[in-house]
């Protein structure tokens, strides 16, 4: 039988992502397990982009700093329900960055949400979520939003 005690739970703090957590607690409460969630805020910083924009050096830090900010309101809820909760940011985009941490922490699962911020059906499904199962080193599982 898999045992699962280490649940990657990756965030955009969209809706969709707090239904994946919500479903991530509950697992987690049945299993014992400990949930790690992680939350990818890329940003390019320092060159040009291709619209001629410069963007600032320090726009990185301020993100990250917003990013770890919000980050801890969502493992402070997860803390309150009584499961045991890391968590990490990166600028590395979802794609890349999720199979990766999921390898580095040893997750037995990853619990994920199918819709990004954006709410657009495949942009995050075509690409985040379907590489995630693709490249995760462990079974993925990726919750759909009641009001699909």
């Amino acid at each position: 039988m898999l045992e699962i005690r280490n649940i990657l739970v990756p965030v955009d703090f969209s809706d969709h992502a707090a239904e994946a957590l919500d479903h991530a607690v509950s697992l987690a409460k049945v299993l014992g397990a400990r949930i790690h969630l992680l939350h990818c805020y890329a940003i390019r910083v320092g060159g040009v982009s291709p619209y001629g924009l410069v963007i600032p050096e320090n726009l990185d830090r301020e993100v990250r700093d917003a990013a770890v900010a919000k980050l801890g309101e969502w493992r402070a809820k997860v803390a309150a329900e009584g499961v045991e909760v890391e968590d990490s940011v990166t600028p590395l985009f979802p794609s890349e960055a999720i199979p990766t941490h999921a390898e580095q922490i040893g997750a037995d699962l990853v619990v994920m949400g199918t819709r990004g911020l954006t709410g657009m059906k495949h942009v995050l499904l075509g690409s985040v979520a379907e590489r995630t199962i693709r490249l995760a080193p462990c079974p993925v599982l990726t919750v759909k939003k009641h009001s699909d």
